[in-house]
């Protein structure tokens, strides 16, 4: 391709809108532009990575035995009434209704869609296993889109779904996909690691992730020291500090005022954090749950949830629930006495002596309050690992990170076959649910962390696995006759051999020229130069920082040496 019969639209300037390096030099490069939040439309030289991408992902995925195939992205909501998750999955799903008034959703996963093609096709286990994917647009109504393309309201992304007979069939398949989401990402020059994560609204037994580390990603990882653990925070138990026991004291109400922060509490009391146990009080599908958990913690609103069967909403109970439960304003909730629907504590809180609370009423605490003297309610695991805790396999110290995740697959086990009634005829002609697995990766999403991970200060570095083009040649002088007859040559042969190359003949100066090549990331830069004279031009691979000098007779060799180098055939 020849640069002057391209749309191509760089820009020196950061857009103001963009937060994240990928956002930015995503925009900057002419990838991609903003049609709407969390909307984007992609430029020619965004969708040649993304079509390179995905490339990767149905060579690995026909690689492990799945075959690809394409549901609508409209789907009737009857198929997830019978799941049950029409109700369920709540604000984010896109709904609408046709001319008759009847129900549909813009896809923002597929289980129910999968689950009714297998009911109809398959009914014996000789049709088994099978993996079926697709590679499609999703749609999800954000409630905040940001960074671009890593949190949006329209991705695309690779689902595929497996059918096995049993439990030992799920496991094998989910095995296969393991290994084929780890080549993806190493394909494509990904740094991921596999966790241990929740299942949340898809469901099943068993789930893991496939995140990048990232500074501006939105999850928790946890990691192990000293083994291979490692799990998103929502999924990571915690370890209790077990207390010193201590005798119980008398309960004592003590007036606090201007003191209702864990903070202005502990310069109130002169103790730490410790000795306090907080209560938040939460709105969870309309029920008012109080959650109990040590002065220095965090609740794990997943924990929360999966405890309560999965809540739909989930947010911070207003003013008014505050008040109606407690009898007071926000800052002085306290278990004992509260109104509430019920009421979850910590193990550790179960495990401490003469703590600190809310009295229920504006302006006191009670004093050396004890679980089981003075209040209960259902005690199990309800808040964030820490650093510094143990490691759930080996017990050595665990450290977080933040990250973002590309890939995520799952154990459904027979959710969605037993709710949707999609059965198959065994060995012995008894009717049985299929065994599901689900198995999902980001595509828009893996292109964004490929440049947070491959970016330096003059633009995009791409692998070249998934790079718009491998090559670019550069005529320094358009107007140079000989420079532009050896830069034809080049890019002929090149484009022969089965390389991706580009022509940069714009009339521009080469600087700029140069800038756009880093700026769009292209791997391999061929300068062609005042050296044609020695019969030479300038070779410089995108992620190193010095430029060579070599015959022109040699380009050809030096390329297919850089792809032998990253594992890739011409």
């Amino acid at each position: 391709m020849k640069m002057s019969n391209m749309l191509i639209s760089t820009l020196r300037e950061v857009p103001a809108e963009a937060e994240i390096e990928s956002h930015k030099l995503m925009l900057r490069a002419g990838m991609m532009r903003k049609m709407a939040a969390g909307v984007y439309n992609y430029m020619p030289l965004g969708l040649k990575v993304l079509k390179n991408i995905e490339d990767v992902v149905r060579e690995e995925m026909n690689a492990a035995g799945a075959q690809e195939f394409l549901a609508s992205a409209m789907i009737p909501a009857e198929l997830w009434q019978e799941s049950g998750r029409w109700d369920a999955y709540g604000a984010e799903m896109f709904r609408l209704k046709d001319r008759n008034q009847r129900d549909f959703c813009l896809g923002p996963t597929h289980e129910e869609v999968f689950t009714d093609i297998a009911r109809n096709e398959i009914k014996s286990y000789k049709q088994l296993p099978l993996n079926l994917y697709q590679i499609q647009t999703k749609y999800r109504d954000e409630r905040r889109p940001r960074f671009g393309i890593m949190r949006s309201r329209e991705f695309i992304m690779k689902d595929a779904y497996s059918f096995d007979k049993d439990e030992a069939g799920l496991d094998v398949s989910f095995n296969k996909m393991h290994a084929a989401y780890v080549s993806i990402f190493n394909r494509c020059g990904l740094d991921a690691k596999c966790v241990e994560a929740d299942s949340g609204a898809i469901g099943g037994s068993n789930s893991a992730e496939f995140m990048v580390k990232s500074e501006v990603g939105e999850d928790d990882i946890v990691f192990c020291t000293a083994c291979d653990y490692a799990a998103n925070i929502e999924k990571a138990p915690s370890t209790p500090d077990m207390g010193e026991k201590e005798e119980l004291k008398e309960l004592r109400k003590t007036e606090t005022p201007n003191a209702r922060t864990i903070e202005e509490l502990v310069n109130f009391f002169n103790c730490s954090k410790k000795n306090f146990a907080k209560t938040l009080l939460f709105n969870v599908d309309g029920k008012v749950i109080a959650v109990m958990v040590r002065g220095d913690r965090e609740v794990n609103e997943t924990k929360v949830s999966n405890v309560l069967g999965g809540a739909v909403e989930f947010e911070m109970a207003d003013e008014e629930m505050v008040r109606k439960a407690t009898g007071a304003a926000i800052g002085f909730a306290g278990p004992i006495g509260i109104k509430v629907d019920e009421l979850l504590v910590d193990t550790e809180v179960v495990n401490m002596y003469n703590f600190i609370v809310g009295a229920n009423e504006t302006g006191y605490h009670f004093e050396n309050v004890n679980y089981g003297r003075d209040f209960e309610g259902k005690v199990g695991d309800y808040r964030n690992i820490t650093i510094g805790e143990k490691c759930p396999h080996c017990g050595e110290e665990i450290t977080i990170s933040r990250g973002t995740e590309v890939g995520h697959i799952f154990k459904l086990g027979t959710k969605y076959s037993e709710s949707m009634n999609a059965n198959f005829i065994d060995e012995d002609g008894k009717s049985r649910p299929f065994m599901m697995g689900c198995y999902g990766i980001g595509i828009t999403r893996t292109m964004a962390s490929i440049i947070e991970q491959h970016h330096d200060d003059n633009g995009i570095v791409w692998p070249l696995s998934v790079a718009p083009y491998h090559v670019t040649v550069i005529p320094v002088n358009i107007k140079d006759e000989n420079q532009m007859k050896i830069a034809e040559e080049i890019y002929g042969k090149l484009k022969k051999m089965g390389v991706d190359v580009i022509m940069d003949d714009r009339n521009e100066r080469a600087g700029v020229k140069f800038k756009d090549a880093d700026l769009m990331g292209v791997p391999m830069r061929i300068t062609v130069g005042k050296k044609i004279v020695d019969g030479e031009v300038e070779f410089k691979l995108r992620n190193e920082a010095d430029t060579e000098v070599i015959a022109i007779e040699t380009v050809a060799s030096r390329v297919e040496e850089i792809f032998a180098k990253n594992n890739l055939s011409l």
